[in-house]
């Protein structure tokens, strides 16, 4: 019979406004069938991890050192409501043998997917411009890209990178993917994959695009990716989509190759920095589009982590190992 077990969830340290809807979705999965309590940041840390079982951490960032001191010896599993672990010291967490799961790209491929999609589309019709056109009264111009025919680079073909291939190939998209699997044939025939490569046959695939996204996780071997040399071997038209990890990219390279029109845009959900400087240049280019790292912040997206975070814990209580642990 399945224990009842007491699941702590950790707000984002940032207030009441971020506790919708994850917190509520939290609330919802879990439903009654375990003790579900919410950290209050205003009262002592230790004594609320008392007797706790599992610990549900939104995104990662809400965990601290303090926390994993007193989770050590109680706590089964804590769970990350988010892929990356970038803003989580994992290795802390290591030390002191807590076990850790995320909720890895699967459960937010769709929003990542979609928010690219958005990114191309608003690119390729000079967004920008047509609001500054608009207002002004003019009519017609600017005169927009048809997304059919043209090469989108995939940079990993991960979760998110297949997604965007689904939804790019009804545009009629050609698409070239890089990952460091091997992409099946399979994958191949269903998407219409016009190549694949390994890390090695980047530069090619950057050289080539029309549209360059990239679905990357951040780790030494990834950081800078896009560095100022790959820049320069984009074309001139071409455009750079980053809804993974700003830190993928060299940001001041980047600014550099955007606002000499070296490349022609780029759509950025994400920022080398974060909260990013908003006196940055960045955010008053006419040939950027920027959002606040929203790509993976949908309802979908929500409720499927919690969803993911809920069955672990329901697992941990019939004493199955959790799933997607990263240690």
């Amino acid at each position: 019979m399945a224990e009842r077990l007491t699941v702590l969830f950790l707000p984002h340290p940032l207030g009441p406004s971020m506790f919708k809807p994850s917190g509520d979705d939290v609330v919802a999965a879990v439903g009654d069938r375990h003790d579900l309590h919410i950290l209050d940041y205003d009262k002592p840390i230790a004594p609320q991890f008392e007797g706790v079982d599992v610990v549900i951490d939104h995104g990662g960032s809400a965990g601290t050192r303090e926390m994993a001191d007193a989770a050590v010896g109680k706590v089964r599993l804590w769970q990350i409501l988010g892929t990356g672990f970038d803003h989580f010291n994992l290795e802390y967490w290591r030390s002191k043998n807590l076990p850790v799961a995320n909720c890895p790209g699967l459960f937010s491929a769709v929003a990542l997917a979609e928010c690219a999609i958005m990114f191309m589309l608003m690119l390729a019709r000079q967004y920008p411009v047509t609001q500054t056109n608009l207002k002004q009264g003019e009519l017609y111009r600017p005169v927009g890209m048809e997304l059919d025919g043209l090469n989108l680079g995939l940079v990993g073909f991960g979760a998110s990178g297949i997604e965007l291939a689904r939804r790019a190939a009804p545009f009629g998209l050609k698409m070239s993917v890089i990952d460091i699997r091997d992409v099946g044939a399979d994958e191949v025939s269903e998407f219409g994959l016009q190549f694949v490569g390994k890390p090695d046959d980047l530069d090619s695939v950057v050289a080539t695009s029309d549209f360059l996204s990239l679905h990357l996780h951040l780790n030494d071997e990834t950081r800078h990716t896009i560095d100022a040399r790959r820049l320069g071997l984009m074309k001139s038209t071409a455009f750079l989509i980053n809804v993974a990890r700003g830190a993928l990219v060299d940001e001041a390279a980047l600014i550099e190759a955007l606002s000499e029109g070296r490349i022609a845009g780029a759509g950025l959900d994400v920022f080398g920095q974060e909260p990013p400087d908003l006196d940055s240049v960045i955010f008053s280019l006419p040939n950027v589009i920027a959002t606040p790292h929203i790509s993976g912040a949908t309802d979908g997206t929500s409720r499927k982590r919690a969803g993911a975070a809920a069955e672990n814990v329901d697992r941990i209580a019939a004493g199955l190992e959790p799933l997607y642990l990263i240690s």
